[in-house]
């Protein structure tokens, strides 16, 4: 069947509600439709082939640069995110291949070495800082061209975010919460930080001890409440366990001191590097020469100008974590020992 025939196919059988591909879907420029693929199906492709999914192999879920394989990097969660919503998506009659393009392009916007990078870039963008969400949306995954739809999911899958517009994109945000509480606190007990005993009954009364266990609870519980209210949620106690499990693991993950000493490293480290190719802004001709970047065709901004400071935010951004790491050693004078370790 042809793209036609495949839309009306679609029509028919998703849910009331669900997001419908339509041509060559909405788009900041406009394109002719693919002849056999849905706008959301071409939407996937691209997000799979581009250089920013693939870099996010090298970019920690939260232990930078981590030694252990079986160690979460921003691929791996992006993976299970996208796992996790379509197991959502589907038996609610929902557009799946719309919700798996969100939700494995949904952390492209993050730099190296983990969250604390958003803190190293946000001063140099003086327009609301950095935020991984947005940057992904409006600037990382720019020059893809990607369905409005797609985008606003990636926008706003964050929850300090306005909610996403689409009921899929709504799907990826819990998805995206549901998959880091269970898999950053089994990362956390493989690295040997915490014990599987450690978190609080309260949590694993309602959800279990076991990772299986758990998102089968919480998917389950979206399930539950989509069939009894037509709306994408939780009800209580699972969104309670939820919150208290992500609150567990900021106090004893992410905010531990051992972490907050190697996010500070992290921060001097990206700044050092933004700070350098701003000063060599010539460095940055994939940026600056149109195909990519925003000034267009032409020369190189001034060095130390905002145009400047804004590409090397971008260069530096899109590095994986050994990139980033080599080149603090390489360009900035760091000694190995004083780089930031994952622990």
């Amino acid at each position: 069947m042809g793209r036609a025939e495949r839309e009306d196919v679609l029509d028919a059988s998703l849910a009331p509600g669900a997001t419908r591909p339509r041509g060559a879907g909405t788009r900041v420029h406009i394109e002719e439709p693919d002849p056999f693929r849905t706008c959301f199906e071409r939407d996937l492709d691209r997000v799979k082939h581009s250089r920013p999914w693939r870099r996010l192999a090298g970019k920690c879920q939260v232990f930078v640069a981590p030694e252990d394989d079986h160690l979460r990097t921003r691929m791996t969660h992006a993976i299970e995110v996208a796992q996790i919503a379509v197991g959502i998506a589907r038996p609610i009659g929902l557009n799946v291949q719309l919700t798996e393009a969100i939700a494995l392009a949904h952390d492209c916007g993050h730099g190296p070495a983990g969250h604390a990078s958003e803190e190293a870039f946000s001063p140099y963008l003086p327009d609301g800082g950095y935020d991984h969400a947005v940057y992904g949306a409006d600037v990382t995954l720019a020059p893809l061209n990607l369905c409005v739809e797609t985008l606003d999911g990636v926008r706003n899958h964050s929850w300090r975010r306005p909610a996403p517009s689409t009921p899929e994109g709504e799907v990826v945000a819990w998805a995206d919460r549901i998959a880091y509480v269970c898999h950053d606190f089994e990362d956390a007990v493989r690295a040997g930080i915490l014990a599987s005993d450690d978190l609080p009954d309260a949590v694993a009364d309602v959800v279990g001890r076991r990772r299986s266990e758990q998102l089968n609870t919480f998917v389950l519980a979206v399930l539950d409440t989509v069939t009894d209210t037509a709306h994408v949620g939780m009800g209580p106690p699972t969104a309670a366990a939820l919150q208290a499990f992500r609150d567990f693991n900021f106090e004893y993950i992410y905010l531990r001191p051992a972490a907050r000493r190697q996010a500070e490293r992290v921060i001097a480290l990206l700044r050092g590097l933004v700070e350098q190719f701003a000063d060599s802004p010539q460095r940055l001709a994939e940026l600056w020469d149109g195909t990519y970047g925003p000034s267009g065709p032409g020369e190189a901004p001034a060095a130390g100008s905002q145009a400047a400071t804004e590409l090397a935010v971008r260069h530096v951004s899109g590095m994986t974590d050994r990139y980033a790491l080599g080149l603090g050693v390489e360009l900035l004078g760091w000694r190995p020992e004083d780089l930031p370790r994952g622990v």
